[in-house]
């Protein structure tokens, strides 16, 4: 599995959250980063993917195949 196969949510964080961009992975509960700008974000999780992917391992947890589809935020 690599963290491209894993559909991404991109959304703008508040200046009250310090601005720039939120990317999370619906598939991953609780994989996120941050980054100044939508790409950034992007690179910045597929460091966290592969993070959650490792240490669900580790713990010996399932790792769930990513969707085929993506899933609005909400």
């Amino acid at each position: 599995m690599t963290a491209l196969l894993y559909p991404i949510v991109i959304e703008p964080l508040s200046d009250e959250d310090g601005g720039g961009f939120l990317a999370t992975v619906p598939d991953l509960p609780g994989c996120m980063s941050d980054g100044a700008s939508p790409e950034e974000a992007v690179a910045n999780v597929q460091d966290a993917i592969v993070s959650w992917i490792e240490a669900a391992q580790d713990l010996g947890h399932a790792v769930p195949a990513p969707s085929r589809h993506l899933r609005r935020a909400g």
